[in-house]
């Protein structure tokens, strides 16, 4: 079996997601799928070319262990598989992606004693354009993350983040392309209330975002200066910035980043 073997317990659309993403840099029988639903996990093999099998084969046999299900149906995983981790002699690794729940939390209910790898990914990771936070608790040797994030570099842009901050960068990364989406659909919104055919305002309003995004990563440039490179004097633009800013646009989206931040941190309790 390859020394970088990755198994998916959960294939919803964040274990999905992350399933494509490791498919890009691993070869299919470095894959195992298993799923509560197990025609979920067959279809996704199916169609990348990978095996799957039952939750306990997923515990057994995976070098790196993804932890895919929500924060309320942790512990009764971790209790399931407790004693297969228990059992190996072998070598692994424990990768989780539950909300709220720390690398130490995780590592005492599985039953203590084990390398623990915490990420908070987002589902852009399914075509390569993610972004994947990550830290590691001390058990975790510097090969084995570096042999991670290797794996994992098809999901797009991996970056180390002490676990303190996590949760805030988790809802700005992973919560963000929800609240991307209501922009994205309200501009759409808006271009169709104008005469636009629906598919050709989704499209415009899709790819402007991207367009956008990409230009601040390539320049660096602040977000206020490429504002204000759009908005010339007495035009159509700021006129539209206008309006955004009496309804509290800004003000919004940030309480919105806030009360995911505060909701996460409920989910860890």
């Amino acid at each position: 079996m390859p020394t970088c073997t990755f198994s998916f317990i959960g294939t919803g659309s964040m274990g999905g997601a992350l399933a494509k993403a490791a498919a890009r840099k691993l070869p299919p029988e470095a894959i195992l799928l298993s799923n509560r639903t197990f025609s979920k996990a067959a279809a996704l093999a199916e169609d990348l070319g990978c095996a799957a099998g039952p939750v306990d084969q997923a515990a057994r046999d995976g070098k790196y262990i993804f932890l895919g299900v929500k924060p309320q149906m942790m512990e009764d995983l971790l209790t399931e598989i407790s004693p297969i981790l228990a059992e190996r002699t072998d070598r692994f690794i424990l990768v989780t992606m539950a909300a709220g729940l720390t690398m130490e939390r995780i590592d005492r209910l599985a039953g203590g004693g084990y390398p623990v790898i915490r990420i908070m990914p987002n589902t852009p990771c399914a075509v390569g354009e993610g972004v994947i936070l990550c830290d590691a608790n001390e058990m975790v040797t510097g090969e084995e993350l570096a042999a991670f994030t290797d794996a994992m570099s098809g999901a797009g842009i991996i970056d180390r983040l002490d676990e303190k901050l996590i949760d805030a960068g988790s809802v700005v990364a992973g919560c963000g392309p929800a609240f991307v989406c209501l922009l994205l659909e309200a501009l759409a919104d808006g271009g169709v209330a104008c005469g636009l055919p629906r598919q050709k305002a989704l499209l415009y309003a899709a790819q402007m975002m991207k367009g956008a995004a990409a230009l601040h990563l390539a320049t660096g440039d602040h977000p206020g200066v490429m504002k204000d490179a759009v908005c010339s004097p007495g035009g159509s633009t700021i006129a539209g910035v206008r309006v955004l800013e009496e309804n509290g646009f800004r003000g919004a989206a940030m309480d919105a980043v806030i009360a995911a931040v505060e909701k996460t941190k409920e989910l860890g309790k």
